[in-house]
Formats: C-alpha cells, sequence, structure tokens
C-alpha cells in the first residue's frame, strides 16, 4: 500500500510540475467558458427573431455549453501529453526502472490524471452553466429544473471521458504527435462529417464525442431520432474509453520501453 501511495505522489509531482499540462488544463476552462458566454449572448440577442419551432426546441442549458466543442481540444491535449510525454523526453526509461510493475505504475497516472480532469471538468461545467444562465436572463435555465442538474454534471464527466479516451489512444501510440495526429481529426473533423451527412449519421451517433454530448441535452429536437437517452449516450462513450484503455494497458505491458 505504501509503495502504491508513493507512485502516486510521483504521478501527481509529475503532472503539476510539468507547465504544458497544467496549462492545458487552463486554456480548458477558459476556452470552454469564454466561448459559452459568447454562444448565449448571440442566443439571447437572436431570441426574439428565431421561429416558433426553433423556440419550443430552445435548450438554454445546452447552449451554455457551446465552448466545450472547442474546450475538449485541450482536454485531448492534457490526456495525449500525460502519457506520451515521459517517452518524448526519454524518462520513461527512468521511471519503469523505480517501478517495474507496470500495470500499477500506468494505472496509478491514469487514475491521478482523471482524478485531477474531472475535478477541473467538474468545475468548469458548473462555472459556464452558471455563468451562460445569467447571461440569458429572461430565458434561462435553473439548476432544479427538470434535466439540468444531470446535464451539469454530466458536462464534467464527458470532459473527464475525452481526456481518458486520450490517455488510453496514447498508452496505445506512445508519440504525441502521432496520438495527437489522429485524435484531432477523428473528433473534429471525421465525427462532424459522419454526424453530419445523411448517408453516415447513423454511425456518426455511435462515436464517442457525440454520444456523450448526449448528456448536456434537456430539450430533445423535434426531429432528433437518436436510439438512447442521455446516460446510454455516456455508456457508449464509456465503452470507447474502456475499449482504448484495456489495448493501451495490453500494448503497454508486452512492449519495450
Amino acid at each position: 500500500m505504501a509503495a502504491v501511495t508513493q507512485v502516486l505522489r510521483s504521478e501527481w509531482t509529475k503532472i503539476r510540475s510539468v507547465q504544458s499540462t497544467v496549462w492545458t488544463l487552463g486554456v480548458a476552462v477558459v476556452v470552454t467558458i469564454g466561448l459559452g458566454i459568447l454562444i448565449c449572448v448571440l442566443a439571447r440577442n437572436e431570441f426574439d427573431s428565431m421561429s416558433v419551432r426553433d423556440r419550443l426546441t430552445f435548450d438554454p442549458t445546452n447552449i451554455s455549453f457551446a465552448g466545450m466543442g472547442l474546450g475538449q481540444l485541450a482536454m485531448i491535449v492534457f490526456g495525449v501529453l500525460v502519457v506520451s510525454n515521459e517517452y518524448s523526453t526519454g524518462m520513461i526509461r527512468t521511471s519503469l526502472a523505480a517501478v517495474p510493475q507496470r500495470t500499477m505504475f500506468l494505472f496509478s497516472k491514469l487514475l491521478v490524471a482523471t482524478a485531477l480532469v474531472f475535478l477541473v471538468g467538474l468545475a468548469t461545467s458548473f462555472a459556464t452553466f452558471f455563468a451562460g444562465q445569467a447571461v440569458l436572463g429572461e430565458h434561462r435555465a435553473y439548476l432544479g429544473d427538470p434535466g439540468v442538474l444531470r446535464a451539469v454534471f454530466g458536462g464534467g464527466l464527458y470532459m473527464m471521458l475525452i481526456a481518458l479516451f486520450s490517455m488510453g489512444v496514447a498508452a496505445m501510440l506512445r508519440s504525441p504527435m502521432l496520438s495527437l495526429g489522429i485524435l484531432m481529426p477523428f473528433f473534429f473533423l471525421i465525427s462532424n462529417i459522419l454526424g453530419n451527412v445523411s448517408a453516415t449519421r447513423k454511425i456518426g451517433r455511435y462515436l464517442p464525442d457525440q454520444a456523450g454530448q448526449k448528456v448536456m441535452q434537456v430539450v430533445t429536437p423535434l426531429d432528433e431520432k437518436v436510439p438512447y437517452g442521455p446516460w446510454g449516450g455516456i455508456g457508449i462513450m464509456v465503452a470507447w474509453t474502456a475499449a482504448a484503455l484495456a489495448c493501451g494497458f495490453v500494448l503497454f505491458k508486452k512492449r519495450d520501453a
């Protein structure tokens, strides 16, 4: 038990002593809140000119999370750097010499990073919700409204899972450039294309980001026909994350440093 505690402390020291990982979390917070406020301002100004259909499906809670799509970029970078930084610097050999139990080493790294990113993601989710609703004024939602607390808590959970999924991919690929070169196009190009083209929309809705974002939705669009609910979407995202982590652990144990 003492050995596990020491490894956890070591991983915490690594994360907070590397400026790039600290900055990426800071960027995620600022971008998510700032862009969310901006979109809420635009939504408030345009509300009176909206059609009846758009007003019926107006989701003030989900609007406040509009910055999450860009904020997750920083979370992806954080997840990749947490795992792959030691490979790019060569410190992985020293770390494994100090902690030869590879499963415990990687588990401790992921546990510390996941706990940190969940706390940051949850704080960011609540902050962007309250800031966005303050801007929306009379069109706002309240935390006690049906589905709102679930959506706000789910926003933090979504950010954590995005980072954790990225950690699993980084554990498989080891290279930060290769990991980011795959994850960025996957989330910001491929996912959007598959989700917005009618021929591939049914496939796109089962990708981790599109499924996970369902949990932040309170008002369902009139023409949406997604065969799962908010927690079903998170379940799909958890399955993707678990698969990435399982592959990462297997490859990490089998390969040389």
